[in-house]
């Protein structure tokens, strides 16, 4: 089948953006299906970082094509900042093609979602971004949002912009809230239509063209699986479709095209903000986990919670998402410890379970269940094939794959791009 998919098994920053990089050898475009500039994917080329928000990761492949696909929301002066300092950077960034379905980022939402987030106040937070990406996706259920179509007409743009920012502004000063200056917002969006014009496409046309004639196209999520709006730990998700399903829709890709589904899953778990997180070690070897795996999201900073890794929730993550094959991310930072652990199962109110439950507040009062694995002693982030892993290693990776019935195909011991090897 012409089209994998590439996609998140845990709460997030598993590191698809390294692995959508390694994958992308062998492709001709990479598409990404969901959500919007509250990803982050950073990929570490030699000495150079660089952190991705909307564009594709496979930008740092010469001629590979880079689809903004119709399922995003996209915040087009973000974007325009972005492509921008990649240009800066000597990156191709004509390959690059933004959808005319996909919907539109403005102050007003962001404005709406730091004050949404604000009334639900400590005890209830979702921990969202704040980028706005919930305010716009509701708008677009809601029919009233603006897509990139509009990026071409800049009469009409202006037209609907002023006139959902004023309905905007109304309900800020109903809330006591700051207002917008519209005029001085309006600027600000003309100078980013006039340059994402021209990267405008029907995507849907152009990815299905490739299939067509036989290109191999890779799919790429962000955020992960256990942050799905319909089967993520609601509320405490984010506000799209992050399981392969969102795929087909979010890229307009029929299902019969799909080949391989590639699973991102850490060595550990680690989850941003709020919500239940049945692993969470809230001592000193999450503090260890998350100093040695630089744990700091790559788009707010924040740190990250971090815990064993979970099995019963990746399991389940796999499930849903048809994961062929996995790639798992810091091995390396495992290094040292004497005695690791993996949660195999819950126990819910003194039943003990192998399944996730649905509601987070159920979530929330589960006892993880462990079963221990010898560490290693030894580094890993030398390791350039299987038989350079440690004994201790691999053994905990083999059962890593069996809990969550997938192949563990890609190993990664480190951010750079070297130190990613196949199996």
């Amino acid at each position: 089948m012409p089209v994998d998919i590439l996609v998140g098994t845990q709460w997030g920053d598993e590191g698809k953006g390294k692995l959508i990089d390694v994958l992308t050898r062998d492709v001709d475009m990479v598409v990404r299906f969901q959500g919007g500039n509250n990803a982050g994917h950073t990929v570490e080329i030699g000495t150079e970082k660089y952190v991705l928000h909307l564009v594709p990761s496979g930008i740092f492949r010469p001629g590979v094509s880079c689809i903004i696909g119709n399922g995003l929301v996209v915040d087009p002066v973000g974007l325009m900042q972005e492509m921008q300092a990649l240009a800066a950077r000597g990156l191709d960034i004509s390959t690059i093609e933004l959808s005319n379905k996909a919907h539109l980022i403005f102050a007003y939402h962001q404005a709406a979602d730091a004050l949404e987030e604000a009334a639900l106040g400590e005890n209830h937070k979702i921990g969202t971004t704040k980028r706005g990406i919930g305010p716009a996706y509701a708008d677009k259920a809601g029919r009233t949002g603006i897509r990139g179509a509009q990026l071409q007409n800049l009469a009409n743009l202006e037209t609907l912009f002023r006139g959902q920012a004023e309905k905007y502004n109304r309900l800020f000063r109903e809330a006591g809230a700051t207002t917008l200056d519209i005029d001085a917002e309006w600027a600000k969006v003309r100078e980013a239509a006039i340059y994402l014009a021209p990267f405008v496409r029907d995507t849907v046309v152009s990815v299905n063209r490739s299939i067509k004639a036989g290109k191999k196209i890779l799919c790429e999520g962000a955020q992960g699986a256990l942050l799905d709006i319909d089967h993520g730990t609601y509320p405490f998700v984010t506000s799209s479709n992050t399981t392969t399903g969102g795929a087909c829709t979010g890229a307009g890709i029929a299902p019969k095209h799909v080949g391989t589904v590639w699973g991102v899953m850490k060595a550990y778990t680690t989850r941003v903000g709020e919500g239940p997180f049945p692993t969470e070690l809230l001592d000193a070897t999450g503090d260890e986990l998350r100093n040695a795996g630089g744990e700091f999201g790559a788009t707010t900073g924040r740190p990250r919670r971090c815990g064993w890794f979970d099995a019963v929730a990746s399991s389940y993550s796999c499930m849903i998402n048809g994961v062929d094959k996995l790639a798992i991310t810091k091995l390396d930072v495992l290094d040292g410890l004497e005695e690791l652990k993996i949660c195999t199962s819950y126990e819910i109110d003194g039943t003990v379970t192998a399944d996730m439950p649905v509601a987070a507040d159920m979530l929330a009062r589960v006892k993880p269940r462990y079963e221990s694995m010898p560490g290693w002693k030894e580094s890993t982030t030398e390791a350039r094939s299987w038989d350079d892993l440690p004994e201790n290693a691999r053994k905990y990776l083999d059962r890593m794959a069996e809990l969550v019935e997938a192949e563990v195909a890609i190993i990664s011991v480190g951010p750079k791009r070297e130190q990613t090897f196949w199996r």
